[in-house]
């Protein structure tokens, strides 16, 4: 069988891709640009078209065997595309014309729900680490879960995919055009709340409302399990209660946090409240604690969430940080966890912004979020555009120059993306430590200056 990936470099479709290549399916797909992602796949043996979409990119799924023979283009018999993928690309559209299935990777994701105990992580935040500490703690208790999920686990080989033949299917659930209803759990964990997307969820209402749709999809023998610190989680439990689900909460004050804490190996009171989610999902299966916490002790966390690269330069020992950090909670906490980590040392945080859309809404919060922290110097960047998901009067309204000139702190400056990188050079000595934060291509700018310090070893 032949599978089709549009926009396969994404995070979480490059996860499914990986999941039926493994399976044996023949896999090919197409993303606008190469990254860490699509060249992982090509040495994989995956078909890869870089660039502008286009229709040859469907039909080109030609065998060797069938080249020899010059018979006719064979074309895929399934077709799986990103969310962020619309509906006028030219794939997408010669597929529906030629009579292709077709599903969004949330479909084709839900399809495998069905078909395994499913755990789902949601939230706003500390989905993609809990939902990887889970899948982490099944796999030590030789429960063998496949866990698919929009980040990479360091405890797995830093891949976002892992293959497993048991019933257990571990899963990130994400929330953004209501993602997860397509989805069957039969445990859903939910992290937090705090309103985002506001280009989808016009209001705080309506973003807390699909939430509640979610946990509708829990079996009456299944388990909705919820972070009691969480006001707004509070909030819906009053009306979630009425389901006639298992209600498991854990807080920070619960008598286990301490032993968490001391065995926890990443930074932050939050990852405490993520690793006490876990132990509540460990109990549910049966998991003994100390297997629980042997497993705990051993989890290095994912990809962009605090990850630390510490370099040598002759004399000079520069930490690097990558965080994937871009909702204003997201930021104020993980800089007051870093900040709390490294207190006596210099710190500069370099953030760019994620959507126009986001800043506009939460301008406010973002203003009182980075008056609060208390770095030596912030640089916040040029506003990454997603495409696809802005709107034209918006971006007139906001920019990362107003967002800083509404901060007013000395020490938050505005650097233009065609700036940064010759200003970072000129004055990178003067801290210990380079925090690159947000979800836009913030990490190439720091995957770039990383190979601008490699250089200066030579």
């Amino acid at each position: 069988m032949k599978l089709h990936f549009i926009g396969i470099g994404g995070i979480g479709v490059s996860a499914l891709a990986k999941y039926y290549l493994e399976k044996g399916y023949q896999i090919s797909g197409s993303d606008l640009k190469e990254s860490e992602i699509t060249k992982e796949l090509k040495e994989r043996g995956v078909k890869v078209f870089i660039g502008k979409h286009k229709i040859s990119n469907i039909k080109n799924q030609k065998s060797k065997s069938q080249k020899r023979k010059n018979q006719n283009y064979v074309l895929p018999d399934l077709v799986i595309y990103s969310p962020a993928v619309q509906p006028n690309n030219p794939e997408l559209k010669e597929a529906k014309k030629r009579k292709i299935k077709c599903l969004s990777y949330p479909q084709a994701l839900g399809e495998l729900t069905k078909e395994h105990f499913t755990i789902a992580c949601c939230g706003t935040h500390g989905k993609s680490t809990t939902s990887s500490m889970i899948g982490f703690i099944l796999e030590k208790a030789g429960l063998d879960p496949t866990i698919i999920v929009g980040t990479k686990m360091k405890n797995f080989q830093n891949s976002n995919c892992k293959i497993g033949k048991s019933k257990y299917l571990v899963i990130e659930a994400d929330e953004y055009q209501g993602s997860f209803l397509n989805y069957y759990p039969k445990i859903v964990i939910l992290t937090s709340l705090d309103w985002d997307h506001p280009d989808y969820f016009k209001t705080e209402k309506d973003y807390f409302s699909i939430f509640k749709k979610f946990a509708k999809k829990i079996p009456k023998d299944g388990f909705l399990i919820l972070n009691r610190d969480d006001k707004n989680i509070s909030k819906l439990k009053s009306q979630i209660s009425k389901l006639k689900i298992k209600i498991l909460e854990y807080s920070l004050r619960d008598k286990e946090a301490e032993k968490v804490r001391k065995t926890l190996r990443i930074p932050g009171e939050f990852n405490v409240s993520n690793a006490l989610a876990a132990l509540k999902v460990a109990r549910v299966l049966k998991i003994s604690d100390k297997i629980f916490f042997k497993a705990l002790s051993q989890f290095k966390g994912t990809w962009r969430r605090f990850d630390e690269h510490n370099l040598k330069i002759k004399n000079l020992k520069l930490k690097i940080i990558d965080d994937y950090a871009h909702h204003p909670e997201e930021v104020l906490k993980t800089s007051l966890a870093l900040f709390e980590k490294f207190k006596r040392k210099k710190i500069l945080l370099i953030f760019q912004p994620h959507q126009f859309q986001r800043t506009f809404y939460l301008f406010d919060n973002f203003v009182k979020v980075f008056q609060k922290i208390p770095f030596e110097k912030i640089w916040i960047l040029d506003i990454f555009s997603v495409a696809g998901r802005e709107k034209k009067p918006i971006k007139k309204k906001v920019s990362s120059k107003k967002l800083v000139s509404a901060i007013a702190r000395t020490n938050v400056i505005y650097v233009s993306k065609d700036a940064f990188f010759k200003q970072l050079q000129r004055e990178f000595l003067n801290f210990d430590i380079l925090i690159f934060m947000g979800a836009g291509d913030i990490y190439d700018e720091s995957l770039k200056f990383k190979k601008f310090l490699e250089s200066l070893k030579s």
